[in-house]
C-alpha cells in the first residue's frame, strides 16, 4: 500500500498560502536537496486545481541538471477538481466524483508513495477523511499573520506522533508526523 504524503511550507502561525510570498527570503541550498530527494522518492503527485494550474504553468519550461523538473514533469500526476474537465500537463489526470474512494483506489495501487503539496482545500479533505499517512512541515521562522492554514479553525482534533526533525539550512527544520493511534500513541 502506498503512502499518501502532505509535505508542506508553513509559518509558524501555520499558514501554508501563497509561500512564494514569504518563504524564499530563507530558501537554503539543503531545502533544495531535501525537495529533490522527497520528489524523486514518490511516485505520483496529488494536488488541488488551483495549485495544478500554477505547477501546469510554471514546470513544463523547467529543467535542471539535478532531474527534479523532469521528474516532476513525467510522474503521473492526479488533479482534483469540481470544474476542469481535462488536465493538459504530461501524464496529469482529473479526479472527480467520489474524490476519497478514488484516493483511496489509488492508495492500494503498486507503486511509490503520493505527495501532496499546497492544495490547502484538498489537505483538509484528505485529514477530514483520515487518508494522509505522514506530514512533513517546513517550517518557516516567519508570522505572516493572515491566509489559509494547514490546520484550519473548526478541524477535528488529530493526535500525532514526531518521527523526524530535521534542520535544513540556518532557519528552517523540517519535522515529519505520522497520525498517531486512537490511543494517542504511535
Amino acid at each position: 500500500m502506498r503512502k499518501l504524503i502532505v509535505s508542506e511550507f508553513v509559518s509558524l502561525d501555520g499558514v501554508m498560502e501563497a509561500p512564494d510570498q514569504w518563504h524564499l527570503q530563507f530558501w537554503h541550498d539543503e531545502m533544495g536537496e531535501y525537495k529533490l530527494e522527497e520528489v524523486l522518492a514518490s511516485g505520483a503527485l496529488l494536488l488541488g486545481r488551483v495549485t495544478y494550474e500554477g505547477f501546469a504553468e510554471a514546470w513544463p519550461s523547467v529543467t535542471d541538471e539535478a532531474g527534479f523538473a523532469d521528474k516532476i514533469n513525467s510522474m503521473p500526476k492526479f488533479v482534483v477538481s469540481a470544474t476542469l474537465d481535462e488536465a493538459e500537463w504530461n501524464n496529469s489526470t482529473v479526479m472527480k466524483g467520489n474524490v476519497v474512494e478514488e484516493i483511496s483506489r489509488l492508495k492500494e495501487q503498486p507503486g511509490d508513495d503520493i505527495l501532496v503539496a499546497g492544495s490547502a482545500a484538498l489537505v483538509q479533505t484528505l485529514m477530514d477523511n483520515d487518508l494522509v499517512d505522514e506530514y512533513r512541515l517546513m517550517v518557516h521562522p516567519i508570522v505572516v499573520g493572515s491566509g489559509k492554514r494547514l490546520f484550519r479553525d473548526g478541524s477535528a482534533a488529530k493526535t500525532l506522533r514526531l518521527v523526524e526533525s530535521k534542520p535544513l539550512g540556518p532557519h528552517v527544520v523540517n519535522l515529519t508526523f505520522e497520525p498517531a493511534g486512537k490511543d494517542g500513541e504511535g
